[in-house]
C-alpha cells in the first residue's frame, strides 16, 4: 500500500465518521458502490478517478484539491493546502465565526499552558 493511498484512505474514513455516515449512506449519496469505498478507506484502491474524489469532496465538504494531493495527483502551487489543517477542518467541520474566535482563544491557552511547563 502506497503512503498516499493509506493517508488518503484514513482521511476519508475520518471524515465520513465525523459527518456521521455509513459506507451504505455515502454510496446512496455519490452512487459510489461502498465496497468501493470500503477498500478506497483501507488504502487498497492506488488510484481513485478524480471523479470519486470530486463526489466524495463535495458530500464531506473538503476542497476538492486536498483529496487530489492525497490521491498523489499533481496540484498546482497555488492550490497546495497544508493539510494538517485541512484534516484538522475535515474533523472540527463547519464553524461559525464566534465558534472559530473561542477555538483559537482555546488553542492560545493551551500553547501558553505548554509553554510554561517547558521552562
Amino acid at each position: 500500500m502506497s503512503q498516499e493511498s493509506s493517508k488518503l484512505g484514513s482521511f476519508l474514513a475520518s471524515a465520513r465518521q465525523h459527518k456521521k455516515l455509513t459506507l451504505r449512506a455515502v454510496e446512496t449519496e455519490t452512487g459510489i458502490s461502498n465496497a468501493y469505498l470500503s477498500q478506497l478507506e483501507t488504502g487498497k484502491i492506488r488510484s481513485p478517478s478524480p471523479g470519486i474524489l470530486r463526489k466524495l469532496s463535495d458530500l464531506y465538504n473538503i476542497p476538492y484539491t486536498t483529496l487530489l494531493e492525497l490521491a498523489g495527483y499533481p496540484v498546482p502551487e497555488s492550490g497546495k493546502l497544508d493539510t494538517s489543517l485541512t484534516e484538522l477542518a475535515a474533523r472540527l467541520g463547519p464553524v461559525t465565526s464566534e465558534e472559530a474566535d473561542e477555538l483559537a482563544d482555546y488553542l492560545k491557552y493551551l500553547r501558553s499552558k505548554q509553554n510554561k511547563r517547558k521552562r
